[in-house]
């Protein structure tokens, strides 16, 4: 279901598949395999009705064509229409996060700061993960979103 980073996978299904995984990876000598606490099988082929219904929420939804660069998770490429991105959006729910590559794809592109918008921090460890040559900012409070745009160079 998702590339997270480098020795972070994280896999969806039924049960009794997910079972089976997890005995595998035990046996195999994985150090660390975690159950996550959700009720649906997220970036999985168990969320083909879901994504039809979906889609047609998107066709109503107004997005528009970026005036900055997207990468969608989906193939990890720039998204520069609004059909590229009802298309990722929609195929978000069954195709599987390449966050790794998203990251690499926007580094690649000579993007060294990131932002993380809301509570946590889990992104930003991830992306240290990918490349700890980049530079994460977890913004989680007004107060923080302040702090950022006074270290921020002037562009004027």
């Amino acid at each position: 279901a998702n590339d997270n980073c480098p020795g972070q996978v994280v896999i969806s299904g039924e049960e009794s598949g997910l079972n089976k995984v997890e005995e595998h990876l035990s046996d195999a000598g994985a150090r660390k395999v975690v159950r996550l606490a959700v009720s649906i099988a997220s970036h999985s082929p168990l969320m083909t009705q879901a994504q039809d219904e979906f889609k047609a929420i998107l066709e109503d939804a107004l997005i528009t064509d970026p005036v900055i660069p997207i990468i969608g998770n989906v193939r990890a490429t720039l998204l520069s229409s609004v059909e590229e991105i009802r298309e990722d959006l929609r195929e978000q729910l069954t195709s599987r996060v390449r966050w790794t590559e998203s990251i690499n794809t926007l580094t690649n592109m000579g993007v060294k700061t990131y932002y993380e918008l809301g509570p946590g921090k889990v992104l930003t460890g991830l992306m240290r993960r990918i490349d700890r040559s980049n530079t994460s900012y977890p913004i989680d409070a007004p107060t923080s979103i302040s702090l950022i745009l006074s270290e921020m160079p002037s562009t004027s």
